[in-house]
């Protein structure tokens, strides 16, 4: 069964196409056929401007059609849509997606935060963990940040925050809110140590990836800070040279890398692991499970 799933966020849209495998045990492998990835960077001029502008608003439908006719290439049998944080805080979001239906004939769904926390989370995270640990899961993005704690096989919080790499670039992010988040986290984290960090998201999948780390294996908070320190002293330009890194992965790493520091020290987490997956992940997943459901 090949399923589809899109996911339209504040620095890009991503179009994830798999192949859900069923065998005679009852157990599901979902093997990536295509990811493709448009930096379209809505959060850009949503945070500037509180609305996406008409040339972005072109962009995301072009890429939108460029996705539909690849679906219909790999005879995609079901997909799901979903935006995130910027298309929740344009003023023209809705209008924008109803746009969209009308040229392409994709219905994309906005989800609130929780909702997103949730998709990732107990679609692709929670089956894998340990009922007698704690772990502190950590999503960041462009618009928002989302946190869940999980511990003794119950799900403790999941909230949503809206930090995120783009909001920062732009100083949408007030004291004000960092307060909360650090209140949030350490009052909650407190009363499950030690806690173990897993962490999703381009960035924390790029920093992986430099660090040549083995799967599996934890990056200690330390190297983080390492990470952001030697970033954050270089410039632009030459980060992206030195690093390889694209331009719409140079400037948000570094911002991205404060967030998970951050949250690791309030959480008094020392590592963090990183499964390298992601929203769309868990909209397959999702959609596997509704349409056994639907039978």
């Amino acid at each position: 069964m090949i399923l589809a799933a899109i996911d339209i966020g504040s620095n890009a849209a991503r179009l994830l196409i798999s192949e859900a495998s069923v065998y005679k045990d009852g157990t599901v492998d979902f093997t990536k056929i295509n990811l493709l990835r448009i930096p379209l960077r809505l959060g850009f001029d949503v945070f500037d401007k509180g609305f996406v502008t008409e040339e972005k608003k072109k962009k995301l439908i072009e890429t939108l059609k460029a996705y539909k006719l690849l679906m219909n290439i790999y005879d995609v049998q079901a997909f799901k849509a979903c935006a995130t944080s910027a298309m929740r805080d344009a003023a023209n979001g809705a209008k924008i997606l109803e746009e969209i239906y009308n040229e392409t004939g994709l219905k994309i769904e906005i989800i609130t935060g929780q909702e997103e926390a949730n998709i990732i989370y107990e679609t692709h995270i929670a089956e894998k963990l340990s009922d007698n640990k704690s772990y502190l899961y950590i999503d960041v993005g462009g618009g928002s940040t989302e946190v869940t704690l999980y511990a003794h096989n119950h799900t403790i919080f999941k909230e949503s925050f809206n930090i995120g790499t783009i909001r920062m670039l732009h100083n949408k992010v007030s004291d004000e809110q960092w307060e909360h988040m650090k209140w949030y986290i350490k009052t909650y984290a407190r009363d499950y140590q030690p806690l173990e960090a897993i962490g999703t998201g381009g960035n924390i999948n790029k920093i992986f990836s430099i660090s040549k780390r083995k799967e599996g294996r934890p990056l200690p908070l330390d190297l983080l800070k390492d990470y952001y320190k030697e970033l954050s002293y270089t410039p632009l330009e030459e980060r992206k040279h030195l690093y390889q890194f694209r331009d719409d992965r140079a400037d948000v790493i570094v911002p991205a890398l404060q967030v998970y520091i951050s949250i690791m020290r309030w959480a008094l987490a020392d590592e963090i692991y990183v499964p390298k997956i992601g929203l769309a992940d868990g909209l397959i997943k999702m959609l596997y499970s509704e349409m056994m459901v639907k039978g």
